[in-house]
């Protein structure tokens, strides 16, 4: 059996022993299984079409690991920049650099403890199933020791009621389950990752993200957490090969309606088919850019590569060792280059002069102590605005 988009239930507030209303999910995912419409199933498919080119496009990038860290990089300053963040992707580089300087934003540490929780997500996902555990220890890595925040209990359920903008759940503009209803959730979300269903798998992962974040199992961290279980979503079912797909730009983008759209699907009845679209069109255009972004990585790896290859036999090997170390981490200081090829400091400083040589790298005019130097070409593949 099936129901259509317009009758689908996710729950309904019901007043509680307190005084206030608080959102009671129904049992999830919907009984009967939602049927999608015909505009629906054929994003479903544009989706799904490009993430397969997606995947053949990152097959072919020459050492792939090396870029892997500037997606989980720009994905992390989106998604912590939707909580208020004001950090940027610049910022979460420097802070990588061996020389921090002690002028960098304060919440940049939000964005490296996104980082540090999404890296390990992706490995432990090879080794462990995607269950609630692994949600609670995504969220213990993201908060432990993070900048002070309301009590978050990193990797811990919560164990009172929370509310979303409002000064108490009787004025707040959301109220989650109660405890016990949201164990019960969180219960049928674990079951739902590993049912054997009729969903198609983008279906799959736009419904778990606003359960997910309909439910907002923990005190803080709900959102952050919330988008790196779509990621985890997707890697666990091996749709690509290499996880460079991360929708936290599109939603940061479409910020306001991204709230709009999740608040719309705990609605009663919910406008779930809404929810899907925003979600589908998010999948497409960050999978046409992915594409786009792996094509430009791939024509400045041969141009430059071909430059250092140019050069004398010496001074060719240490700079093609240099590049990779720079489609890892673009922005340099001198100390860095020491740390990577053991060179003297003046040894290092021919280095950075011989890549300046080569238009490879540029000063960079830093907040920090000390200069720096940006791989200019590079980063702005990945930023949302080139730099002036």
């Amino acid at each position: 059996m099936s129901t259509t988009m317009s009758n689908i239930i996710i729950g309904h507030n019901r007043k509680q022993p307190q005084g206030f209303s608080a959102f009671v999910p129904e049992k999830f995912p919907p009984t009967p299984s939602i049927v999608l419409s015909s505009s629906l199933a054929q994003k479903h498919a544009e989706a799904m079409r490009l993430i397969g080119k997606l995947d053949g496009y990152a097959q072919v990038l020459p050492d792939k690991d090396f870029f892997l860290l500037m997606f989980i990089r720009k994905d992390a300053s989106s998604s912590s920049q939707i909580e208020g963040t004001q950090a940027t992707m610049m910022d979460a580089i420097e802070a990588d650099s061996k020389d921090r300087g002690s002028l960098l934003p304060a919440d940049v540490d939000d964005i490296l403890h996104y980082v540090n929780a999404l890296n390990y997500g992706l490995k432990r996902v090879h080794e462990y199933p995607l269950t609630l555990k692994l949600v609670k220890e995504l969220h213990k890595e993201l908060m432990t020791s993070a900048r002070s925040t309301h009590r978050a209990y990193p990797g811990e359920f919560r164990k009172s009621q929370n509310w979303i903008n409002g000064t108490s759940p009787a004025n707040a503009k959301f109220v989650p389950p109660p405890v016990f209803e949201m164990n019960q959730s969180l219960d049928d979300l674990e079951k739902f990752i590993h049912a054997e269903d009729s969903y198609l798998p983008l279906i799959k992962a736009g419904l778990l993200h606003a359960q997910f974040e309909t439910v907002h199992p923990f005190n803080d961290g709900n959102g952050r957490t919330g988008r790196m279980l779509v990621t985890m979503y997707l890697w666990h079912t091996k749709m690509l090969e290499i996880p460079i797909l991360y929708l936290s730009s599109y939603f940061k983008q479409h910020q306001e309606l991204y709230y709009d759209r999740l608040n719309g699907y705990h609605a009663d009845p919910s406008k779930v088919e809404e929810w899907l679209e925003f979600f589908l069109d998010g999948v497409i255009e960050i999978a046409q850019s992915s594409i786009e972004t792996c094509g430009k990585i791939s024509d400045l790896w041969q141009k430059d590569m071909g430059k250092a290859h140019a050069l004398g036999k010496t001074s060719a090997k240490s700079t093609v060792e240099l590049l990779k170390h720079l489609y890892n981490q673009p922005i340099v200081s001198v100390s860095d280059i020491q740390a990577w090829t053991g060179f003297s400091r003046q040894g290092s400083y021919n280095a950075i002069e011989r890549l300046e040589s080569l238009d490879i790298l540029k000063p960079l005019k830093s907040t920090t102590y000390g200069q720096k130097y940006i791989y200019r070409e590079y980063y702005d593949i990945f930023a949302d605005k080139p730099l002036a």
